[in-house]
């Protein structure tokens, strides 16, 4: 038999996560965020459930694009960080993928490069990132440069949010605004609104929103979760117990002997650990479910096994079910607990997944 930890991913949940999308920005085109292979939730069976549903998807890089393309993803497929070389340019060109430009490399690399057909760019604006993108005052030129260019087709506007999850700060409102009246100048569509600008900023939806973590069902504010928002955990980690040992008062457990048992005690193995995707710093106490019932970790997570507390689970058995995250325990909990984000633990999950 296979090794029993599995990521169960949930696919009316990820239709309805959408439908709070839809909800929140009825009048926007949707682009789906498919990155690191849908935030751990598998690209292709993620694209091919929402396909029909979305305005485009956008992914990392021409390997991400390519993999949905040679899937039959006929959506339109964006670069959310360009193009990374030169040589890059015609596959884009023949798969029908469009670009995030953010620099004057990728320019002069489009504009001195043949194609056999034009592209579509979104010209990617720095309004407070400070990560990727033009200076707003180089924004018009660069345009009025790229309408000339026989390579380019259609172009767009693009920003980025970096603190749309905090409901109080001053920066997302201006960015709105400065995205919208270069957009209105240039008459172009534009976009702006991650997950946090979806569910918590109306004024950035502008033409397109572009949600990622919320469609997976995670919460994009601190201190918050899924359910908070109104979504539903696509991902359900999951695995068994594969051992349960009754130890005695002063037994150590795992490595550096760092837990003691206080008493006579149950203790369950679970078969999953970090290379599973497991955060290796999940603190004892952190919960998992077992047949249903929280039980606290306990000692170190090591590399395909954890340990648990079973004094309130004595009839546990070999064999029996252990969620990791997923519905009800959710994954901000673990996440937080572990001094991460649910999108790294998404992302990292690295096991068979189940739909």
């Amino acid at each position: 038999m296979s090794r029993p930890t599995r990521a169960f991913i949930d696919l009316a949940a990820l239709r309805a996560n959408l439908q709070r999308v839809k909800t929140c920005a009825s009048s926007q085109r949707i682009m789906a965020v498919l990155k690191a292979n849908a935030y751990g939730h598998g690209a292709v069976r993620v694209a091919e459930v929402l396909d029909s549903h979305v305005d485009a998807f956008a992914v990392r890089s021409l390997e991400e694009a390519l993999t949905l393309r040679d899937a039959k993803i006929s959506k339109p497929i964006v670069l959310l960080e360009g193009f990374f070389q030169p040589e890059e340019l015609p596959l884009i060109a023949q798969g029908e993928i469009e670009i995030v430009m953010h620099n004057g490399k990728q320019f002069e690399d489009l504009i001195n490069t043949p194609l056999p057909k034009p592209i579509n760019v979104w010209l990617k604006v720095d309004t407070g990132m400070h990560r990727l993108g033009f200076c707003p005052d180089d924004i018009e030129a660069i345009y009025n440069r790229l309408k000339q260019c026989p390579q380019v087709a259609n172009i767009r506007l693009m920003s980025h949010l970096p603190c749309a999850d905090d409901h109080e700060d001053a920066l997302t409102e201006v960015q709105s605004e400065d995205v919208e009246e270069i957009a209105t100048r240039l008459g172009i569509e534009s976009s702006l609104a991650n997950s946090a600008g979806v569910l918590g900023w109306p004024e950035t939806h502008l033409d397109w929103v572009r949600p990622g973590l919320m469609l997976y069902g995670v919460s994009p504010f601190p201190n918050r979760i899924g359910k908070d928002e109104g979504l539903q955990p696509v991902m359900q980690f999951q695995s068994t117990l594969i051992s349960v040992k009754r130890l005695q008062k002063g037994d150590h457990i795992g490595y550096g002997a760092t837990w003691t048992c206080p008493q006579y005690m149950l203790v369950g193995v679970v078969a999953c650990g970090y290379a599973d995707g497991y955060p290796r710093h999940a603190p004892t106490g952190t919960p998992v479910l077992v047949n249903g019932m929280r039980v606290p970790l306990i000692g170190r997570v090591s590399m395909d096994m954890i340990t648990v507390d079973l004094r309130n689970q004595p009839n546990a058995r070999i064999g029996d079910p252990v969620v990791l995250w997923g519905k009800n325990l959710p994954v901000e909990e673990v996440a937080s607990l572990s001094g991460t984000i649910g999108y790294e633990l998404l992302t990292h999950v690295n096991c068979p997944k189940s739909y």
